[in-house]
């Protein structure tokens, strides 16, 4: 009797262990539920376009998400076209993890977020590794950026530093630009069309440079044109020559003051007109390369800029004392500041430097220096006579870095922006 009472209290204690252990829930899987860029859904089916360059990112999961697990090693966010790893401000609070980048993203560029199984929720259950894309608003634009014009509508800096002074825009309208992504361009009417950027010595003065830009040159008027100045020259200028050398096929150029080891300064011209000629076929010394447009049935600097978009890029590297520039994605001249000469001032070359005084550092669109304050009284830079050098076409994506963009980039830069 004994034995069948223990047999069936143990039958009783494994029935109730059963049920105890049938009515626990097993942990709840991690999900994700939405993933957002503000409005912008980022979870969609196709990868968003529109995701503005400064995105808080927000990720919603179906339960709570253990907050020690958020962190870097698990959420990445990577720049597709260089495959920087950006920083990241990752914070948990229940359900939402918030994904800040530290700094603007570039324009128009693919990036691709990733979160791992390394995230977990505070019942301890992994979330399954996602990877979801989106492409940022705009034309392409690497990161890092230190001055930027992209004329929608406005001539303000995007980064908010160089906005035009009050009162500083003259006869300037905003049109279509070359493409659907790169929004409107500014139109220069040959005459007296003119934006002033005040403070605009803090773009000169730098080590590294870079000018980026697109623009449609009419040449109607069959003149030199100043697309752009800072304090005539005592900082930097980029200028289309309709005919230079007697070559009549043009030239490009940007004049820019340079810092030397000694304290002082330098001008020097980097200029392109087509020719093909550099060190070793009778050009100066310090010409490197220099791109053939003009031989056999070539169209010269002309015919890549006149009447129709073009991207011009011009850089200098202080480490290789090296300038170049670049026209649709292609190198078309280099020079070499090492090859001057050591008796040559740019031998001493540190990078680009503001060499004016203190009350004329305005850089402008649409001409060689502002009209308030110009620092050059010669009569062809009065900007009062209409018949001048002042620019007439469009502008757009004006870019400035204090770094040396390369050529890689530079090319993508073209592609990606191309009418």
């Amino acid at each position: 009797m004994k034995k069948k009472i223990l047999i069936s209290g143990i039958l009783m204690a494994t029935t109730a262990i059963l049920l105890i252990n049938s009515c626990k829930k097993s942990p709840t899987p991690l999900n994700l539920g939405t993933l957002m860029a503000g409005s912008i859904d980022l979870n969609a089916a196709a990868a968003p376009t529109n995701v503005p360059v400064n995105p808080v990112i927000t990720a919603t999961f179906n339960t709570d998400v253990d907050a020690t697990t958020a962190i870097a090693t698990n959420v990445t966010l990577t720049e597709d076209y260089d495959n920087v790893s950006i920083a990241l401000t990752i914070t948990a609070s229940g359900k939402v993890v918030t994904i800040t980048p530290n700094a603007n993203l570039a324009n128009g560029a693919l990036y691709k977020l990733a979160i791992t199984a390394g995230l977990k929720a505070t019942s301890g259950e992994s979330l399954t590794a996602l990877t979801r894309s989106f492409t940022t608003v705009g034309s392409f634009l690497p990161a890092g950026v230190f001055a930027y014009w992209n004329f929608d509508g406005n001539a303000n800096d995007q980064t908010g530093a160089y906005n035009a002074a009050s009162g500083g825009i003259t006869d300037i309208t905003y049109v279509a630009g070359r493409n659907a992504a790169s929004g409107q361009a500014a139109k220069f009417n040959g005459t007296t069309s003119l934006i002033e950027i005040p403070n605009g010595d803090a773009l000169n003065n730098t080590s590294d440079f870079s000018l980026s830009f697109w623009v449609k040159e009419d040449t109607t008027g069959k003149r030199d044109q100043f697309v752009m100045g800072l304090a005539g020259w005592f900082g930097f200028q980029f200028e289309i020559n309709s005919n230079v050398y007697g070559t009549q096929k043009g030239q490009c150029k940007l004049a820019a003051q340079y810092s030397l080891s000694n304290g002082t300064s330098a001008s020097q011209d980097l200029w392109f007109d087509g020719s093909g000629t550099t060190k070793d076929n009778g050009g100066w010394q310090g010409f490197t390369f220099c791109k053939d447009l003009n031989s056999g049935n070539g169209t010269g600097v002309n015919g890549l800029l006149a009447q129709q978009w073009a991207h011009v890029v011009c850089t200098y590297d202080h480490t290789t004392k090296i300038g170049t520039i670049y026209i649709n994605g292609q190198e078309m001249k280099a020079q070499d500041f090492n090859l001057y000469g050591t008796t040559h001032p740019l031998y001493l070359a540190t990078g680009l430097k503001y060499a004016g005084n203190s009350g004329n550092k305005s850089f402008v669109f649409g001409f060689i220096q502002d009209k308030v304050s110009p620092t050059i009284p010669d009569s062809w830079a009065d900007y009062t006579n209409h018949a001048n050098g002042h620019f007439q076409g469009l502008l757009d994506d004006v870019a400035i870095y204090h770094s040396v963009l390369s050529p890689s980039i530079i090319t993508l830069m073209y592609n990606s922006g191309r009418p």
